[in-house]
């Protein structure tokens, strides 16, 4: 890319799942951060903008018989996939990446709180290496397989598949992009899931001080350097 690299479409499932640390970071590399409400915006802008990025949510795959906009943004994501369209798949983002990439996604092991991920030989040669051994929050139930074509970035012993790459396209299952600042917010929008199963709340609250730093600088990280191999 030469000059500004123009918009960067966000598509947004709930409000407190924004763009987090990556915001500041994506505005600093001349990015137009244009977010997208799901299920109230037109999506369609995610088909063909300069940059994507599809943030998280408690709805999955499973669900788009449930709610049509699943089912229009793996659409819109496919059309753009193919193009090799530059693309950043969060967490739900990641899983409705590997859908339109044909891959199967259905209920995994729960991950929620405060862990690492093992970067593999090929993550290291890219922005991932940044992650590798640092902590990055994961918030999921559903996994995904590794869509064909694509290169297996990290992995864990719960979760095989938590990033991949395919051309442009950067598909991450935790969470790089959260602000440790704004835990709160998702402490309060997910209680009814962390009671349910059995999530010590202060604890998690409590880690999450421990290693906010460490983690916003390993997000960043991860982001600054994958940008500019889009520029």
């Amino acid at each position: 890319m030469s000059g500004s690299p123009g918009r960067c479409v966000v598509v947004r499932h709930v409000l407190y799942e924004d763009l987090g640390v990556w915001e500041a970071e994506l505005l600093a590399h001349g990015y137009e951060v244009e977010y997208l409400e799901a299920g109230v915006d037109d999506l369609a802008p995610l088909a063909d903008a300069p940059l994507a990025v599809v943030l998280g949510g408690p709805i999955g795959v499973g669900d788009a018989a449930l709610y049509p906009t699943i089912g229009a943004e793996i659409a819109l994501l496919r059309t753009r996939l193919d193009a090799d369209l530059p693309t950043i798949g969060v967490c739900l983002g990641a899983q409705f990446m590997a859908a339109a990439m044909g891959a199967q996604v259905a209920p995994g092991t729960l991950e929620i709180g405060w862990g690492t991920v093992e970067v593999t030989d090929a993550g290291r040669a890219t922005s991932l290496r940044h992650v590798e051994g640092a902590p990055v929050l994961h918030w999921h139930g559903d996994a995904c397989e590794l869509p064909e074509g694509a290169t297996l970035l990290a992995t864990s012993e719960a979760t095989p598949v938590q990033a991949f790459a395919r051309g442009n396209a950067l598909a991450l299952q935790f969470h790089a992009e959260h602000d440790p600042e704004r835990i709160e917010q998702w402490l309060i929008g997910n209680l009814v899931e962390l009671a349910g199963h059995g999530i010590d709340i202060p604890a998690l609250r409590e880690r999450t001080r421990e290693v906010a730093d460490e983690a916003v600088m390993a997000g960043i990280a991860l982001l600054r350097e994958h940008l500019k191999t889009l520029q």
